[in-house]
């Protein structure tokens, strides 16, 4: 292994091998623990150590790196303690985590770095994000982030790429080709030569170094900085290395052949650095001795001291506190002044005045910007805010949510338009595993509004119709809303913004430019989590939201022998439970009535919780009312039969007559 050593003087090789040695020692002593049964599991990064040490030396502090479970070297070259680590690891109240998630599963906003979820690709976006927010702020950073040759696999990694690309977003995107997707041979993961000939198809620049070679690591990624940050582009780069572990520790490594551990050793990236030290005359064997002396002393007090901290006392009402960033509402009064708006002129104004009041705030979609949405919600907000903050995007909707969580970190709001609510299928594990887990893993706010044009009626069929509301429902960590009115739908919208939560956004579109009401000008919020209480009767209750609210409201004035108390939701996540209470209370029979399916609806859920808080006021079962458990039919007389609209009348007999 040849080092040039360029201009670097001793003193600054010698720091260089410090820190490759450290993050080896801690492996090392994580491995005697592992095999004494004191800590259950450990990803080995032994082998790989120069390319998280020596990109981490390229990059400055300020700059954000979103590494991998095997990158030691970059939480440690950011002088994390290894204390705060080890409790990480441990699952103590002092990690990063508070035992909430294991490994490197976390973010911190002190030093920069945000960790990985497990399933591997999505951090590119997040990286995206970030690098967005520095872009727009004119600030002269670039962001790091890892991934490994198997996630180059995954979707996630061509999208981030293709966005990083056409947006010119200062992305380093680091690939440790490491030979081995847990037991898959790179020969079974891709068929190209090399990993770095990709970034041909995205017309960026692609870079192949030696991954085990700490100085070409090191001074190639620091001239890649330097060049992103007088220039932003994304560049990807592939570090050719080796897993000498398993997977982890109890995968083995059976189905590796011996010879490739054999030539890997002898490219051992301390061993290689360490002997180069040795014949330059900057160590000797009797400071090696010291250093790994003093190392040692150091990583088994702090690792020692995490062991005898107390195991975390569990606390239900915390654990759903922490789901959520800390917010408190305001309520912010509607102005006197009024004018006639449709569903969708109210849902455009509230997001017009969102973006004028947050000059951080951006939204992002695809055909959002000149062409102003598919539904035209954003037609001229172009000419008002500019293109860069009214961002159209390529098809990739996992790509844009990572994206707008990114920007959250990094200190912007964000809101992503679905299309159509049937399309955030491919963008799921963004709002699932990421959007909704974040401030309940590390403790950070996920500043994202994702707006979903949703329902049927319209003829659209089986992919443009679906309501998906439960899907998000039943996720801790997400808030759902579902106006029924433009004037809920423009307070929900600057409600849901302002607060640093994510928020799904439900908006029926077969209610865009059939509904008209007043709609106070101005800005105005309504509160998340509160019922509209529409009517009150005396012989049934309906409960519903979305369409279901005007199918409830056409049929009850069709019927005025029918005295029935009326609420409409509003928010499904959280719900009103104290109007749900009364609403019981008043009439004891109970209509719950949806768009959705029938099966696993959220209906099940309103059902199943007034059966277990309500029952003694209950004078007949609760009933539902809800769509067919069918696929969405596209010709008019089908869909009309799916909707739970065909089935009201009926419904609402059987309750009365029970």
């Amino acid at each position: 292994m040849l080092f040039d050593r360029k201009q670097k003087d001793d003193l600054q090789l010698l720091s260089i091998y410090k820190r490759l040695l450290y993050p080896r020692l801690v492996e090392e002593k994580m491995l005697i623990l592992l095999r004494q049964g004191r800590i259950g599991k450990w990803f080995s990064g032994i082998g790989q150590e120069a390319i998280a040490v020596g990109s981490t030396l390229a990059m400055n502090n300020e700059e954000y790196i979103l590494p991998m479970h095997r990158n030691l070297g970059v939480f440690t070259t950011r002088d994390i303690p290894l204390k705060k680590l080890m409790a990480q690891w441990q699952g103590k109240m002092s990690g990063f985590t508070k035992g909430r998630d294991r490994s490197f599963h976390f973010g911190t906003q002190d030093y920069k770095i945000i960790g990985m979820i497990s399933h591997l690709g999505p951090q590119m976006a997040l990286a995206d994000g970030i690098a967005l927010a520095d872009l727009i702020a004119k600030e002269q950073k670039v962001t790091l982030v890892f991934t490994g040759e198997g996630a180059t696999s995954e979707g996630d990694f061509h999208e981030a790429i293709n966005v990083a690309a056409v947006w010119n977003l200062p992305v380093i995107f680091l690939i440790e080709n490491n030979g081995y997707g847990l037991s898959t041979p790179i020969n079974e993961q891709y068929k190209c030569k090399n990993l770095v000939d990709r970034a041909i198809g995205y017309g960026i620049e692609g870079i192949q170094i030696d991954g085990n070679n700490i100085l070409e690591v090191h001074d190639k990624l620091s001239e890649l900085a330097q060049s992103i940050r007088s220039n932003p582009r994304p560049i990807l780069v592939e570090c050719l290395t080796f897993r000498m572990r398993g997977h982890e520790e109890a995968s083995g490594t059976k189905y590796v052949p011996q010879h490739l551990f054999d030539e890997w050793a002898e490219k051992d990236p301390v061993k290689n650095f360490e002997d180069y030290l040795l014949e330059e005359n900057i160590l000797t064997e009797k400071l090696i001795s010291e250093i790994r002396t003093d190392f040692k002393k150091t990583i088994e007090q702090e690792v020692e001291a995490v062991f005898q901290e107390s195991e975390p006392i569990a606390n239900a009402m915390q654990e759903i506190e922490d789901m959520f960033y800390p917010y408190r509402y305001q309520t912010n009064v509607p102005s006197e002044v009024q004018h006639e708006k449709r569903y969708l002129d109210a849902i455009s104004d509230g997001l017009r005045i969102a973006m004028q009041r947050h000059k951080n705030l951006i939204i992002m979609g695809q055909d959002i910007a000149e062409y102003g949405g598919a539904f035209k919600i954003t037609d001229g907000f172009v000419a008002e805010f500019g293109k860069e903050r009214v961002r159209n995007t390529p098809i990739c909707e996992s790509a844009i949510v990572g994206a707008a969580l990114g920007l959250s970190i990094n200190g912007y709001k964000a809101v992503v338009e679905m299309q159509f609510a049937d399309f955030v299928t491919c963008g799921f594990n963004q709002i699932i595993n990421n959007l909704a887990k974040t401030h309940y893993r590390w403790a950070e706010k996920a500043d994202v509004v994702v707006r979903m044009p949703t329902g049927a009626g319209t003829g659209a069929g089986p992919f443009h119709s679906q309501s998906n509301e439960a899907w998000f429902t039943k996720t801790p960590g997400l808030k759902v809303v579902y106006p029924a009115f433009p004037y809920d739908a423009k307070g929900l919208l600057l409600a849901a913004i302002e607060e640093p939560n994510p928020v799904i956004y439900f908006e029926h579109k077969y209610l865009y430019r059939s509904l008209t009401n007043l709609v106070p000008d101005g800005f105005y919020t309504i509160e998340i989590g509160k019922a509209n209480l529409l009517k009150k009767g005396e012989q049934l209750s309906i409960i519903t939201y979305g369409l279901g609210v005007h199918w409830a409201l056409e049929y009850l004035n069709a019927h005025p022998e029918v005295s029935a108390t009326l609420v409409d939701l509003v928010s499904l996540q959280p719900w009103d439970t104290q109007c749900v209470v009364q609403a019981v209370k008043a009439t004891g029979r109970v209509l719950i009535l949806h768009e959705d399916t029938l099966s696993s609806g959220f209906g099940a859920e309103l059902s199943a919780w007034i059966s277990e808080h309500c029952f003694e006021h209950l004078d007949a079962p609760v009933m539902r009312c809800a769509s067919l458990d069918t696929a969405i039919p596209m010709n008019k007389v089908l869909e009309d039969n799916f909707m739970a609209k065909a089935r009201l009348a009926e419904t609402i007999n059987k309750l009365l007559s029970y």
